[in-house]
Parts: structure tokens; sequence; C-alpha cells
């Protein structure tokens, strides 16, 4: 054998290189740039694992491409001298001047777009580094400009250059730093207070008691200065679209320290309580999503600093501007290009085009962002552009869509479904589900209700523009539904490919990651489920009068839900399922019992479809009463089937968010599994036999615990949840009532004892149901922030005679 194999590369691709390598790196660099601002704003509304990686490499690769093109520019200029300090390089491909030109673009190329700063929470705290960042890059651009004096040609566009650089860069560090959880915490921070000078009051006291006068304490509430604000009370119709921005700003601006974790006092809380409590579900839901917008572009996006105090940031964004304008105007007009190769003037005039467009589009951005829109003073009497914002508005609304479910039921329920277009949505309006017994038999994955198709509701808002709607709406419903039939064979295709060719790879090294590609499904957001959510926390926060209850009611973990609608025999069983076991134990015991009640309940419903009275002659006497019973029960069951696979989804898949309250739900989970794969293998059953696998658990004969047969080793719940299930069917109405509260209570709890960061983080992926819960809870007053009492105690001596 050889010492060693000897390795060969063409003349022609080091030719090939030497010429492309610089303007390759810069464009590849300018591409990254337009990919970012335009499909980084959609992280916060798409919740697919495949946009949030692109959006990653994308957010890594812009900086190291301008910094990898700035090293190049950098090693071309050292290397176009001799010893001596005279050019030894004339070839035309690498003028320096031009070089020298190109180089501050990279550094507006690391200032990056308005549409994202950090990608992560943690980016921001990394300040400091792009601090340096700054430095020396702007040191490497100014190095390369000083190697190509004299410049005759192009120093004045050059430097014009290096200031739009400069300040693209340093905005994308200043959002950095505003952005950091101290930074963040110190601008939310009052000033200290140091109340009432205890000190000087106890002097006097102790001197007038030496001196034997009758001398006692007296201390009243002093009234807090700020109160009056509470006093006009809030509206009580339907909020307009600019009110909801506005409502939601201000509340943003007060409620924006739950992230770092400050506490607030009852005045705020009985204001919001009393806002919130007057408002209906969906205008609610309205709020607190452009809050969490807010809270967005705050955390993630340079919106923090162009709108900076005095109007510093628009000064400087319109400054940069018109520093790439003017660029653009001498390069064209007064400087002579003839010593310059044609593609290099195209590469230039791209760039330049390019800085222009990625700016205009920003500065669009920017007018129509909710930041810009909340500075609208006076909803009443709104300045002439505000019809333009309305507008824009009316499109930022939520969309809903009435659907039917996709298992055929004897009522045919209907449900509004969300369906903004994705563009304009604040957040993904999706829940994401997991199921046990699904994933152990490697079923399919199911959902209750489809997603809107999009063809559709294009199709629709034509015809209701064109006032055709009536007439043609079957045949385009019609359309629609080939269009589905022909795409969907094609996604399936695709998907198969996919699975061939990297699903074993994947799985191999990221388990987890498949799992979730695979099993994970989206279950639409419904309108009915937040109405039931919204009603279930503003009736708890009836009795949230004292920090006390509040922490009490927000610490509940179904016991609320039980003491009303049990009775005394039945609710002790059921507590031990929830409040004498660790909370991820009680989600996985809920998780499987709710599946082996919902699968048989859910095939009674369909098997009845052909005799929608039931057969029996009583209920012929009222057959609308029934049916409206059975509506409301297959909506409870279908509330707490939801809410059963998501918080399993976030128990399995979204660690960080149960961290402080899960313990060891990862363990739990496998165990689980493991004895179900084996229970399921046993009995000889196949993918999709969903409601045949819960038939034969319930079958298990659970006389006696299962603990007691198998020890505590193992930290399965297979057949503990068997025993809740047969509990749960023992009742004999409002079961799935009871059981959709307790999955809101077992919600709840895990959204006030997640870290708070961690819904701050969460709101740049999609965004998660249980961060509503979160910031809906801190609106009703239900947690542990509030504990400043109204004013300071104001204390006098009084001296008796």
């Amino acid at each position: 054998m050889p010492a060693y194999i000897p390795l060969h590369i063409a003349e022609a691709v080091k030719t090939v290189w030497d010429r492309w390598n610089i303007r390759g790196a810069i464009l590849f660099s300018l591409w990254l740039q337009v990919l970012l601002i335009l499909v980084a704003p959609l992280r916060k509304s798409a919740r697919g694992k495949f946009n949030i990686i692109l959006i990653w490499f994308a957010y890594l690769l812009a900086d190291a491409a301008a910094n990898f093109a700035v090293g190049l520019i950098s090693n071309s200029q050292r290397n176009q001298y001799d010893k001596a300090g005279h050019k030894a390089n004339h070839k035309p491909e690498e003028n320096s001047d031009l070089l020298a030109f190109w180089a501050p673009f990279l550094l507006l190329h690391l200032g990056g777009p308005d549409t994202i700063t950090a990608f992560a929470l943690e980016d921001n705290e990394l300040w400091l580094r792009h601090f340096l960042g700054l430095g020396f890059q702007a040191g490497a651009v100014v190095y390369v400009f000083i190697q190509s004096l004299p410049n005759k040609n192009l120093w004045v566009p050059t430097l014009l250059m290096l200031v739009a650089g400069m300040i693209k860069y340093g905005e994308r560090t200043f959002a950095l730093y505003k952005a950091s959880l101290d930074k963040f915490r110190d601008s939310m921070l009052k000033d200290p207070d140091a109340g009432p000078n205890y000190a000087k009051l106890m002097e006097e006291y102790d001197f007038k008691k030496k001196n034997k006068l009758p001398t006692q304490i007296s201390s009243t509430l002093e009234p807090d200065k700020e109160a009056k604000a509470s006093d006009i009370p809030p509206k009580t119709d339907r909020l307009k679209d600019l009110e909801v921005v506005h409502y939601a700003y201000k509340y943003f601006k007060t409620f924006k320290g739950l992230v770092v974790d400050l506490i607030f006092s009852f005045r705020e809380r009985d204001e919001s309580r009393d806002f919130f409590k007057r408002r209906e579900p969906e205008d609610a839901l309205r709020v607190i999503e452009v809050e969490l917008n807010f809270l967005y572009g705050t955390l993630y996006t340079k919106v923090e600093v162009l709108h900076w105090k005095f109007y510093v940031g628009y000064i400087l964004r319109f400054l940069a501007l018109a520093c790439v304008l003017a660029t653009l105007g001498i390069f064209y007009f007064k400087v002579n290009k003839h010593e310059f190769r044609g593609v290099d003037i195209g590469i230039t005039y791209t760039l330049l085009l390019g800085a222009i467009a990625l700016d205009v589009i920003a500065i669009f951005m920017l007018i129509f962002s909710d930041r810009t829109i909340a500075s609208i003073k006076d909803p009443e009497r709104p300045p002439v552009w505000a019809p333009i914002y309305k507008a824009f508005l009316v499109l930022m609304r939520p969309w809903w869509k009435t659907c039917t479910c996709n298992r055929k039921y004897k009522h045919e329920p209907e449900h509004k479904l969300i369906a903004t277009p994705l563009v304009v949505r604040r957040w993904s309006g999706s829940i994401s589900s997991h199921n046990l017994i699904r994933y152990c038999l490697k079923g399919n994955r199911k959902s209750i209700h489809e997603f809107p198709s999009w063809w559709q509701i294009m199709f629709e808002s034509i015809l209701r523009f064109l006032k055709l709607y009536e007439c043609f709406h079957d045949c385009a419903t019609c359309i629609c539904s080939v269009i589905e039939v022909c795409l969907s064979p094609i996604r399936k295709g695709l998907g198969k490919i996919f699975w061939f060719c990297f699903g074993k790879i994947f799985t191999y090294f990221a388990e987890d990651f498949m799992d979730e590609m695979v099993y994970v499904s989206l279950e639409p957001f419904s309108l009915d489920l937040w109405k039931f959510i919204f009603e279930e926390l503003k009736t708890k926060s009836e009795f949230a009068d004292t920090p006390e209850t509040a922490k009490r009611i927000s610490s509940a973990r179904g016991e609320w839900a039980l003491t009303d609608a049990c009775e005394e025999p039945e609710r002790g069983k059921l507590l031990r399922y929830l409040i004498e076991v660790p909370y991820d134990q009680s989600i996985l015991l809920w998780h499987i019992a709710t599946d082996l009640c919902y699968y048989p309940d859910d095939e009674k419903d369909r098997k009845d479809k052909k005799n929608p009275t039931g057969g029996q002659d009583g209920d012929m006497e009222n057959p609308t009463g029934r049916q409206d019973d059975e509506k409301e029960e297959l909506t409870y069951r279908q509330f707490s089937k939801t809410l059963s696979d998501y918080m399993l989804y976030l128990l399995v898949f979204r660690p960080t968010m149960m961290s402080a309250v899960a313990g060891i739900g990862k363990i739990r989970f496998r165990d689980t599994c493991a004895e179900a794969k084996r229970f399921f293998k046993r009995g000889g059953l196949h993918p999709n036999q969903d409601k045949k696998a819960c038939e034969e658990l319930l079958d298990v004969r659970t006389d006696v615990g299962p603990q007691e047969v198998k020890g505590d080793r193992s930290k399965s719940v297979l057949f503990d949840a068997c025993m809740l299930a047969k509990e749960l069917n023992k009742m004999q109405k409002n079961k799935w009532k009871i059981m959709s509260k307790v999955w809101v209570e077992l919600v709840s709890y895990a959204a006030s004892h997640c870290r708070a960061s961690t819904h701050a983080a969460d709101v740049s992926q999609g965004g998660e149901l249980i961060t509503f819960f979160w910031l809906l809870m801190a609106h009703f007053g239900l947690g542990e922030q509030f504990q400043i009492n109204e004013g300071h105690a104001r204390a006098k001596l009084i001296v008796g005679k």
C-alpha cells in the first residue's frame, strides 16, 4: 500500500473558486437576508418542524456567511501587495477598490433583518458577544478600506455604506441587550421605595415613652395615587379591532414583568380582572394573542429599538436608508465603471438594490406592526390614515370556519375552528396531540377535526365577494374536494419517500424527533374549547379575593372540579388519583383513563346514528332535550380528549414546560409504554385498533392493586389507569363534564407552575395553549404574582392628655 493517498484538484476548479469565492459568499449572504426577512415572521404562526429548522439554519448561516466573506475580502486585499508594498496582482477580477466597497454590505448583513434578532431566548444573553463582534467586524471592514487607499473612485460610497452597516449592526446589538432578561427586569423595576421612615417614627415614639407621655401609634392605609386610573369603568360591549390592539398594549406594558417573575399590586389585578370579566371569550382571546405578539416582538425582533424614545430608532433607520440611496445614486451617476468587470457591476447593483428592498420591506412591516398601530392614541378620532390600519386589522382578525367532526355522529355536531391565513396569524392556532395507546400500537395519527381547507376558504371568499356564494357553493365545494383528493396522495407519497430515505437514520440518531414527526398530530383550535376554558377560569377568579385563595386555586389539580359535581364517596375515590400521586403520574393516569372511557362512548354515539332517539319510549316525549344533552356530552368528551392528548404531548416532548412539576414523567411514560406494548402484543392487536385495545384493558380484573402484585420498581401506571377508568364509568351523569373540568385544572396547574421564561421562549415556536392559560390566569388574578397591597400605611403618634 502507498504511504499516502495522493489528492489532486483540477486547476480549472481552483480558478473557478478563486474567481467566485468572494462573489458567491456575498450573494449567498444577501440571499439569506431575503430568506430571513420573509420567512422568520412565520415561526410565531407555524408549528411545523421543518419551518423551524429552516429558519434556524438560515439564522446561523447568515452570520457565518457574512463573517466568512469579510475574511475572504481581507485576505484578498492582503495578497494584492508584495513585500515592497506594490500591487502584485492586477487581474481585473480582483479590483481592490470594489472589494473594499463590498465589505460594508456584509456589515449591513450582520445587522440582520428586523424580523429576527434572536432565534431563542438564550441568544439575547449573548449581546456582549455581538457587541465585541461589532467592534471586530467594523475593524476588519475599516482595515479593508485602508488597504484599498488611495481609493479615488469609491471612497465616498464606501464610507456611506460603512455608516449604514454600523447603524444596522448597532440596532441588532442594542435589541439583544434590551431583550436580555437582566435588562428586561431592570426596565420593569420602578424607582426604589423605602417606604415611611420607620426609624424616625420609632425614635419619636421612644422619646415620648421615656418622658412618660401616654403615646400610641395610629395607622391607616394611604390611598393609592394611581387608583384613579382604575376608577374608569372598562368598556362593556364588543371591542373594535383598534381597541383590541390598544388594550393589549396597555396590559402588555403592565404584565410583561411576568416573564422575569416580578410581583404586581392588587390595583393592577383588580383592573385587569374587571376588564376580562366583562369580555366575551372571543374578545379576550384576541387581546391575549395580540399581547403575546407584543412579547414576541420585544424579545425576538428589533421593534423596541425602532420605537426607542424620542423616535431615535426611526431617525437612525431612515438615516441608514438615506445612506444606501445616496450610495446608489453616486455609484450610478458619478463612479467611472469602465475598470470593473460587467459581472462585478451586476453584483454591486444587486447588493445595492437588495439592501434598499430589504429596508423598504422592513419599513412596510414596521408601519403595519401592532406596535405602530398601538401608537394611534384616540380610537374615536383617529388620524386620516387610520382607515388603512382598520382594513389591515380586519385581515389580522381571527377567522373562524364552521366544520363538522371527522367521525360521523348521529347529531353531526359543528364547531368553529380557527382558519386565519398563515401570513396574518399571530400564533399557530393548533394544539399538538400525542396518545399513548396509539403510540404503543404504532397507529396512524388521528384528530377530531381537520384543518379547514385553504382551497375551500379561498373559493368561498371569492364567491362571497362576487355575491355568487349561494349559486355556486355546491360547485365550489365539489371542486375543492377534488383538489384535496388529488393533493392528498402526493403528500402521502412524499411522506413515504422521506420516511424510506431518512426515517431509519433519524430514528437511530433522534428518536424523540422522529416520534414527534410520526405520532404527534395537530388539532385545530376550537372556539368552543376556548369558551369553556375562559368560563372555567372566570368562575374560579370570583373566589380569588386574597393572595392565599388565589394561590390555592392556581395550585388545584382537579379537587375544585370534583367538589360540587361528585358525591363524597365518588369524590374520595377519584381524588386519590389526583392529589395523592405526583403530578406527572396523575397526567398519565387520567390520560389513559380518558381514552378507556372515550372510545366505548364514542363508538356508541356512532352506532346509534340510525336511531337518534335511542329507541326508548320515554325519550320520544322529549327527543330535542335528549339530543341537546347528548350534544353537550359529546362536546365535553371532545374537550377532555383534546386536553388529555395535549398534556401528554407536553409531558413527553416539551419537558421544559413541565420541568417544575413533571418529576420523573419520562421514565414513568416509558415504563407504561413498555407494559402496554407487551399487553397488546400478547393480545395480538394491530395498528389502529385503539377501541379493541381499550376494551381488552377494561376486561382485565383489577380487584387487587397493581403495586401490591408487581411492586414499585416499574413506574408503569397502565392498570392503575384501568382502575380509574372503571371508577369513572360508574358515574351515571356528567362524567365527561367533570373530566373536562379536571383537565382544565390540570393544565392550569402546569401553566401556573411552569417557568415564566419557558412561556416566553415558546412564543417564537408557534405558541402553546398552555401559554394562553398562563396569561389568562394572570389577568384573572390567579397565581402568586399579586403581593402588593394598596398604598403605604400612614402612621401617626397620638399623645394622650
